[in-house]
């Protein structure tokens, strides 16, 4: 499937860790109208996913304001989840995070997501951004290695809103509060100009 931007997002129905508790038929359908983070990580109980895990929790606040409901998910039972839910930080685990894990144990989301690494079993740190008509607004797909910035996860939500809100395209390293423009050549070049003439002045 690939690219999976300006399609819609594969719904799932499967069991979850919700707040400490197993939930036996989460589906993304129900997230209809909200906007959804849906991010994809390895396993439990392994070395830089419980970093990501614990960066999207302390984030949630600002994710939520924003309509967005964030949503983890890997090829582990739903026991490992709670498992690892009710496990310390301090020795590795997740404990605090709220927000869904979603159990995958046969795979299936992460194929239809289309982020299962070849050979191994386990998911790539894919990351979607999914509009409130279910709609793929944004896709980041990263090698087992490389953590993920949730900074950058909530600028680009904020570029999303600010497209929607103003009808205005984001430029190279916007960021809530800069200036967007309109997608023709006199807005661009109306941009350019004050951006060329604030940064010759600073200089």
């Amino acid at each position: 499937m690939g690219v999976l931007v300006g399609r819609k997002a594969p719904n799932f129905i499967a069991k979850a860790v919700v707040n400490g508790k197993i939930v036996e038929n989460y589906t993304l359908e129900a997230q209809l109208g909200k906007k959804v983070l849906l991010f994809f990580y390895p396993l439990d109980f392994t070395f830089v996913c419980p970093t990501e895990l614990h960066a999207f929790q302390e984030a949630l606040k600002q994710f939520e304001a924003r309509g967005c409901t964030v949503i983890g998910c890997s090829v582990d039972s739903v026991f490992s989840h709670l498992a690892w839910v009710q496990t310390p930080k301090a020795k590795g685990g997740i404990e605090g995070v709220t927000y869904p894990l979603i159990s995958d144990l046969n795979k299936t989301i992460a194929r239809d997501y289309d982020v299962l690494v070849p050979n191994e079993g386990v998911a790539f740190r894919a990351l979607f951004l999914i509009d409130e008509k279910g709609m793929v607004f944004h896709q980041l797909v990263n090698a087992l290695p490389l953590g993920r910035s949730v900074d950058e996860a909530l600028r680009t939500l904020d570029a999303q809103i600010f497209f929607e809100n103003n009808g205005e395209v984001c430029p190279a390293n916007w960021s809530k509060g800069k200036k967007g423009f309109k997608a023709d050549l006199n807005s661009l070049q109306d941009y350019v100009a004050e951006v060329l003439s604030s940064k010759a002045t600073a200089v």
